[in-house]
């Protein structure tokens, strides 16, 4: 089935409030049955949204994560993740961005953008922003992008990054470590029979931001294409 269910709400409910080896094991089949259907879910949306959009992943299986964590350096030290998620990545160096779909109990979300750019990328967006950011102001600023993801999130510099005029007019902008957009979702929402529809909506409406991304990563700083079409 590719609706979200109850069933997996309640699951993920109990696993929050028994995290533990025990509980799981006991539970296995549940778990096993829910991630499936949350497979069949990622199989939909796959299916959706790859008709507009190039995506490297081939089936929903291989987009979700496992529910099991690496808690060898974490003081949390409990086994199992409290939520269903997954990821897209876009396919060929000349596309940017990633999509994000997160289904926990009061707490879900659809994401994308840019988690955590090397050095090299960092400094092309920073110095894109810094010579233009009109277009990149534009986009995020629209009200499509606005009523859907609020404002531009991500981990910032307290100041201008290092090469950087502390007085520069896009300061703000510069300031960013990470590129994320996100929209929270209800439960109620995630619980539509077409859910899988509006999520692929919501990651239509990340395009424009992932274009303009995806432009200036594959180009220098003169605009010349750094790979072959």
């Amino acid at each position: 089935m590719s609706k979200i269910q109850q069933s997996t709400l309640s699951f993920l409910k109990e696993l929050e409030e028994n995290n533990n080896r025990e509980w799981f094991t006991v539970n296995k089949p549940r778990f096993v049955k829910e991630n499936e259907q949350f497979i069949a879910f990622a199989d939909a949306l796959l299916n959706e949204f790859k008709s507009y959009d190039s995506i490297e992943t081939q089936n929903g299986k291989k987009s979700v994560f496992r529910i099991y964590r690496d808690v060898r350096f974490s003081k949390d030290k409990t086994p199992y993740k409290k939520h269903f998620s997954g990821s897209f990545k876009r396919a060929t160096k000349l596309l940017r961005g990633g999509y994000y779909f997160h289904i926990e109990p009061n707490n879900s979300f659809i994401g994308g953008g840019f988690w955590g750019p090397n050095s090299a990328d960092l400094l092309r967006i920073r110095k894109e922003i810094a010579t233009d950011a009109s277009e990149f102001r534009e986009i995020i600023s629209s009200p499509t992008f606005t009523k859907t993801f609020g404002e531009l999130k991500g981990d910032k510099l307290k100041t201008a990054p290092r090469g950087f005029d502390k007085e520069h007019p896009d300061v703000d902008l510069l300031q960013f470590k990470q590129f994320i957009i996100s929209k929270k979702i209800s439960d109620s929402e995630l619980l539509k029979p077409n859910f899988y529809k509006e999520v692929s909506q919501i990651f239509n409406t990340m395009r424009p931001f992932f274009d303009y991304m995806s432009a200036v990563l594959t180009t220098d700083e003169n605009g010349m294409p750094l790979y072959e079409s």
